[in-house]
């Protein structure tokens, strides 16, 4: 190589190298206004998340989350943002792909039309509903913002309500479980004092048959007033026979 030509080799690579180095800042620039899109998308709205339209298919779906997770990949960028941008794209990605939850949100999207519509007193078949403009298509996707936190405000509110229900229900479950253990404990209770319980009504009879046996006062009373009650009789039984003997002679 010769010496004039080496300069101009050395300049082709510097181009080279300014290149790639534009080319790499480009990359990186797309990657962080990629991210800063998805993050100021609103993440109640997946197809706003994924920068897609409604209504599109699957297969689209798929194509525009591979491309946009490649581009965004916490690994391929040193943005520190990217980590929650790549979960919420993830995120809107299996959203659209689970039939209930997309049904959800179309319908929240068409509702969101039909309250447009109404509000500025036109018909579908009005020229910007058919073809809208920039404009209209600004202020349905705010209908739809609208929309969305108003179902997702219903949807808490009967998340509560359900979540209240089945705290009462446990709670309910719960004290008829604790009122069967009670009942249990106090059988085994009863069970364990059964001998206790025999051996004094044992101990009652024995004491009640040898009382009267055993005890003087009692006995003795009532044998005082048995023979002070045969002595009255008896002197009331010689009144009447001397009465008798009176009125004989």
């Amino acid at each position: 190589m010769t010496t004039s030509e080496k300069p101009i080799a050395e300049e082709a690579q510097d181009e080279l190298a300014a290149l790639d180095a534009l080319e790499k800042e480009a990359s990186e620039f797309n990657k962080d206004a990629e991210i800063d899109r998805i993050l100021k998308a609103f993440r109640l709205d997946a197809y706003a998340v994924l920068n897609l339209q409604p209504g599109v298919p699957d297969s689209q779906i798929k194509i525009q989350y591979r491309k946009l997770s490649l581009l965004i990949h916490p690994d391929k960028t040193s943005n520190p943002s990217a980590p929650n941008a790549f979960d919420r794209l993830k995120k809107a990605q299996t959203e659209l792909m689970d039939p209930k939850q997309r049904t959800h949100l179309d319908e929240c999207i068409s509702d969101a039309r039909m309250l447009l519509i109404r509000e500025r007193k036109l018909t579908v078949d009005s020229p910007e509903v058919k073809e809208p403009n920039r404009e209209f298509i600004e202020a349905w996707r705010k209908k739809t913002v609208e929309v969305l936190v108003d179902a997702a405000a219903r949807r808490r509110k009967q998340l509560k309500a359900q979540l209240q229900e089945e705290g009462r229900e446990q709670r309910k479950q719960d004290e008829e479980v604790a009122e069967r253990k009670r009942r249990r404990e106090h059988e085994v209770k009863w069970e364990e004092s059964r001998e206790n319980r025999i051996g004094s009504w044992r101990d009652f009879k024995k004491g009640a048959a040898g009382g009267p046996a055993k005890g003087d006062g009692d006995g003795k009373q009532k044998k005082k007033k048995l023979k002070v009650l045969g002595v009255f009789m008896l002197n009331i039984d010689l009144r009447g026979m001397q009465r008798r003997s009176e009125d004989g002679k």
